[in-house]
C-alpha cells in the first residue's frame, strides 16, 4: 500500500497580511455596489431593511427612465466616447509612429513635452479651456468636451513603445515594395499594435464614460449633458431621497460598463499584459 504524506506549508504572516488587505479592498468595492443592486431591484420600504423574501421590482427602473431623459444622455456620451477614442487613435498613432521610427531635429524634447503633459492634472486647465472653448463658439456641444483630450501622451507613450518593437527590417521590405510611409502604419504598425489598442480604448472609454467635472461646467442643457451629469442632476433634483430610484438610475449608467468587463474580463485583461499595463 502506498501512503500520501501531506506536507503542512508554513504559516506566512507577509502572505496572509496580502490575503486580508485584497480581501478588505474587495469588500469595500463590492459593497456599494451590492447595496445599490438590492435597493434597486426592490421597493423603497426595503432601502434600509435586509430581508431574502423581499418582493423584487422592476418599478425602479421604470421610475428613473421616465423621470429624466436618459435615453438622450445615452446617445450623447455613446457619441462623446466614439469621438475622443477614434481622434485619439488616429492622433497618437502618427505621432507615435514619428517619434518611433523618424528622426528629426528636438525629437528627444518633444516626446519629453508630450510625458510632461502626463504630469498634469486636466483640471488645472479648466479655466482656461473653458475661455477657448467660449472664444471657438463651442460652449455647449460636445466637441466642446472631447476637444481638450483629442491628443493623449498616454497613448502617443504606449503606441511610441510598441512601435519600436517592431523590426525596422519590416520598414525595408514594405518600402521597397513601394509601400508609402502611411501604407506602413496602417498595414504593418496598425496590425501589430492592437492588443495596445485595445488596451488603451478601454481606459479611454471607461475615464470619458465616467467623466464629471469639465462635461458638468461646459454643458447646460439636456441636448449635450453626458450621462454623468445627467445623473447627478437627476439625483439632487428630480428624485428627491428616493434612494431605490437614484440607484436604479445609477445601475442605468454604469451597467453598460459593469456587464461588458463581467463579459469581456479576460480579454481585458490579455490586452494589458501585451500591452504592458503593469
Amino acid at each position: 500500500m502506498s501512503t500520501i504524506v501531506t506536507i503542512a506549508r508554513p504559516f506566512d504572516p507577509d502572505r496572509a497580511l496580502i490575503h486580508l488587505g485584497a480581501w478588505t479592498l474587495a469588500l469595500m468595492w463590492i459593497l456599494p455596489l451590492a447595496y445599490a443592486v438590492w435597493t434597486a431591484f426592490h421597493p423603497s420600504a426595503y432601502e434600509t431593511r435586509f430581508d431574502l423574501l423581499a418582493p423584487l421590482t422592476l418599478e425602479n427602473f421604470t421610475r428613473a427612465w421616465t423621470a429624466a431623459p436618459f435615453g438622450r444622455y445615452y446617445v450623447n456620451t455613446i457619441l462623446l466616447v466614439t469621438m475622443i477614442l477614434t481622434v485619439q487613435l488616429v492622433l497618437c498613432s502618427l505621432a507615435a509612429f514619428a517619434f518611433a521610427r523618424f528622426d528629426f531635429p528636438g525629437r528627444n524634447i518633444l516626446f519629453a513635452l508630450v510625458l510632461v503633459q502626463l504630469m498634469v492634472m486636466p483640471d488645472i486647465l479648466i479655466v482656461r479651456n473653458y475661455a477657448t472653448m467660449g472664444r471657438l463658439g463651442l460652449i455647449d456641444s460636445i466637441l466642446a468636451i472631447g476637444l481638450p483630450y483629442f491628443a493623449s501622451g498616454f497613448a502617443i507613450f504606449l503606441l511610441r513603445q510598441t512601435f519600436k518593437t517592431v523590426p525596422r527590417e519590416l520598414d525595408e521590405a514594405a518600402r521597397v515594395e513601394g509601400c508609402s510611409w502611411l501604407g506602413l502604419l496602417w498595414r504593418v504598425y496598425v496590425p501589430l499594435a492592437r492588443p495596445t489598442m485595445l488596451a488603451f480604448g478601454l481606459v479611454s472609454v471607461s475615464h470619458h464614460w465616467n467623466n464629471f467635472l469639465w462635461p458638468l461646467i461646459i454643458t447646460s442643457s439636456v441636448h449635450t449633458r453626458p450621462l454623468t451629469v445627467g445623473l447627478s442632476i437627476f439625483a439632487t433634483t428630480d428624485s428627491g431621497t428616493d434612494w431605490s430610484v437614484i440607484n436604479a438610475a445609477t445601475l442605468i449608467t454604469s451597467g453598460p460598463l459593469l456587464i461588458g468587463f463581467l463579459i469581456f474580463q479576460r480579454q481585458f485583461v490579455q490586452s494589458f499584459m501585451r500591452a504592458g499595463i503593469k
